[in-house]
């Protein structure tokens, strides 16, 4: 592994791990009415663009960052869906 793939690893680390709070925090509190739905969605699918990417490059980095964070912003979408307020 080179180094460049190591500073990729180290900025995988950072990025997703910055994001897994608010996967948690919107869990145990269930709001989700300071969420917008389209900017997850559009958020959503430049993360699947991005791991597509990864896969295609083959950096280790991108793909396992990515994986993580598709998975927590899908269960920030899930969330989002199930606990807003229906009007």
């Amino acid at each position: 592994m080179d180094y460049i793939e190591i500073i990729g690893l180290i900025a995988a680390v950072l990025t997703t791990s910055a994001f897994l709070p608010q996967v948690f925090k919107t869990w145990k509190t269930k709001d989700v009415e300071s969420f917008s739905l389209p900017m997850f969605l559009i958020f959503f699918i430049g993360i699947l663009f991005w791991l597509i990417y990864g896969i295609l490059v083959k950096s280790i980095a991108m793909i396992l960052a990515n994986s993580v964070t598709i998975i927590s912003s899908f269960l920030l979408l899930y969330f989002k869906v199930k606990y807003s307020k229906k009007s």
